[in-house]
């Protein structure tokens, strides 16, 4: 079963990112999705071999934002792409069949096209504005992803595994799967406060 609470890490240096991740999986967490977005391919390279050894030791899912072949190279247990990266099906082709794949999405037609592509799981938002993306797109709310939930009801197409992303509080838990969504994807309330970790935990149901 996948889990249902993603921590995306964050940091401006490797030592902030190591420090980050390693304290988020001594707090319980079971899936890290590595991202650095300002780094050099080489640190990255080093920070995401840290990661999936670290993650490997806590018996936890390690996920690489948008870089495949990073992910091919240390045998990470997927990748994480954006709607501007590779395609799932190009991705699928470097990792195999047994990693997992989860994209991006912010629209209706984002969903309905990343069922198409088979992709594993899909990062829905942003659900408010969050300073942790430089380039945000357009805020949903409680009502775009009701919206969503809606219109692939009204298609009769079978609600995917999809996580709220976007600056998702503690609170905003219950609301959210009442609406139909599976789990969230959370980084600056954890990142500040570990020990929300069980506490959004004991929340999903």
């Amino acid at each position: 079963m996948m889990e249902k609470l993603q921590y995306i890490s964050q940091g401006q240096t490797r030592e902030e990112q190591e420090f980050n991740i390693r304290t988020a999986l001594d707090h319980g967490i079971q899936w890290v999705q590595v991202r650095w977005k300002n780094a050099s391919e080489k640190e990255l390279t080093e920070l995401c071999t840290f990661s999936k050894q670290l993650c490997s030791e806590y018996q936890a899912v390690c996920i690489i934002n948008d870089h495949v072949q990073i992910a091919k190279e240390i045998d990470a247990d997927g990748v994480h792409l954006g709607l501007n990266d590779l395609s799932i099906e190009e991705a699928r082709t470097v990792l195999g069949h047994n990693k997992i794949i989860g994209g991006t999405a912010n629209t209706l037609s984002d969903v309905i096209h990343r069922i198409e592509e088979q992709c594993g799981y899909i990062g829905l938002g942003p659900l408010r504005f969050t300073a942790t993306k430089e380039k945000l797109s357009p805020i949903l709310g409680f009502k775009g992803y009701q919206d969503i939930v809606n219109g692939l009801e009204e298609k009769s197409i079978t609600i995917p595994k999809i996580f709220a992303i976007g600056g998702v509080v503690l609170e905003d838990v219950e609301l959210l799967q009442q609406i139909g969504l599976y789990g969230v994807a959370v980084s600056g309330q954890i990142t500040n406060r570990p020990v929300a970790i069980s506490e959004f935990q004991k929340a999903m149901i």
